[in-house]
């Protein structure tokens, strides 16, 4: 058995079986990387499940490269706290291009045995909560790009040949042996393909229930960073590498379920239903805000140029990959979903779902309508449609004092407000160039991306 586990005695028996000596217990940070404690099974059965684990919260104000930017809730003064990590051991599974690894996620506790306010799964956590209160359970599913690179992190190839089944068969055992460890650790894999870049491929994820989707995401940027390593490879989920090259982003696919139906099926032909039209309509009325949430670094917003695949405005419409919001709204169809395009890679998938639902869900509390559909090149002819932010300090000035970063809650949104503006000028100083990607950057980004 290799599938996320439904109890602890589900994942101790599978663990059992399979040898496991260690099991992670992770937590991701405000970066999205993977960070906890390893401990030996027998004592994580024996106690750790139920009594957890301490760190440092100095983990939710950390940047790309562990510094500590000034934070006004975890800092010098306030001591950096231990704050508690309590097991969800229905998310335990094997790690099997690790054998005797086994991993569960936690949540985070503050001092006071709260829900911590900085803990990217407690700003989920929440923001689901209240699309049950309306009656709905959000389903999620992702697709990520990456760029596979040599060790001194040069794409692997010099040419583009999008989906193609007979170039890059070289690279095939690695790519393989990625799927092969997503499945193994419960992540559902529909495909993989080539992408639209020298060495970018896309490994596309199923659906799930939405915190098991922000789970899955973040497992598989580490999943994919560990087996390239393991094959003589790097992988890096860096929004924008090289600025002559197409940047990697991270598609984020939304429906509402009741009682397991899809409540956006009930459209007409190319007609999304009252239900999908007021999520949509949310997601529109916080898309300029979502921003900082997809590109939360002086990179990210580099990939909002047009003609990159990238939107870069707040539209809508069908089957148009030119729009920010792309909506599969098939008669009865059990797959329509409204997919979000502007987020990189690089975004935190607790956060950005987080923030997703939030929006989505002040659509439906509100009846927010998205207006008229768009159609054809939304590049050329955007219309009045409001511009996405294209750097950081944009991205910044939307999110701060929004209505969405009320919802997300006001000291999250004012920390993560504070580490975003912390490499505003670093950026300046190092990379002033607004569409250039230069070597100092890719020093910052690249690997830990």
């Amino acid at each position: 058995m290799t599938t996320i586990s439904s109890s602890t005695e589900a994942f101790k028996a599978v663990c059992d079986e399979h040898g496991v000596h260690t099991v992670e217990l992770a937590v991701a940070d405000t970066q999205g990387h993977l960070r906890g404690k390893r401990v030996p099974a027998g004592r994580y059965f024996d106690s750790v499940h139920t009594s957890g684990a301490n760190a440092a919260d100095a983990l939710f104000v950390f940047d790309m490269q562990n510094d500590l930017p000034d934070n006004e809730f975890v800092n010098i003064d306030t001591g950096y706290l231990d704050c508690h990590f309590t097991p969800d051991n229905t998310t335990g599974r094997l790690l099997t291009h690790r054998p005797g690894y086994a991993l569960v996620f936690a949540d985070t506790e503050n001092e006071h045995g709260d829900p911590h306010p900085l803990a990217p799964r407690s700003v989920l956590r929440a923001q689901i909560e209240r699309c049950r209160a309306a009656g709905v359970d959000p389903v999620v599913a992702t697709e990520m790009e990456f760029f596979l690179c040599t060790p001194d992190w040069q794409p692997v190839q010099d040419h583009i040949q999008y989906s193609s089944l007979t170039d890059g068969l070289e690279f095939e055992p690695v790519l393989h042996a990625m799927r092969s460890a997503l499945l193994g650790a419960g992540i559902e894999v529909e495909s993989s393909n080539a992408e639209y870049g020298p060495g970018q491929f896309e490994i596309n994820a199923g659906p799930a229930d939405a915190l098991t989707a922000a789970d899955n995401a973040a497992l598989f940027k580490s999943i994919i960073k560990q087996v390239a390593m393991q094959h003589g490879y790097r992988a890096t989920f860096m929004p924008k590498p090289w600025e002559e090259q197409s940047g990697s982003g991270m598609h984020v696919h939304t429906s509402l379920s009741d009682a397991g139906t899809n409540t956006f099926a009930a459209c007409s032909e190319g007609e999304p239903n009252a239900q999908m039209r007021a999520w949509l309509g949310g997601l529109l009325e916080h898309a300029e805000a979502l921003t900082l949430l997809g590109a939360p670094t002086p990179n990210g917003p580099k990939r909002i140029r047009p003609y990159t695949f990238a939107p870069t405005h707040v539209t809508w419409g069908l089957d148009n990959r030119t729009v920010l919001a792309r909506c599969i709204a098939e008669e009865g169809s059990s797959a329509n979903r409204v997919e979000f395009r502007s987020a990189g890679a690089d975004a935190n998938p607790y956060l950005l779902i987080g923030g997703l639902l939030a929006a989505g869900a002040d659509g439906l509390e509100r009846s927010l309508d998205p207006g008229m559909l768009c159609e054809g090149d939304m590049y050329t002819n955007p219309g009045e449609h409001a511009p996405l932010a294209t750097d950081l300090a944009g991205a910044i000035a939307a999110y701060s004092g929004s209505a969405l970063a009320a919802q997300l809650g006001d000291t999250f949104s004012r920390s993560y407000v504070s580490i975003a503006e912390a490499e505003l000028p670093l950026a300046a100083e190092n990379s002033p160039d607004p569409d250039a990607v230069n070597d100092w950057e890719r020093a910052r980004f690249i690997e830990h991306s």
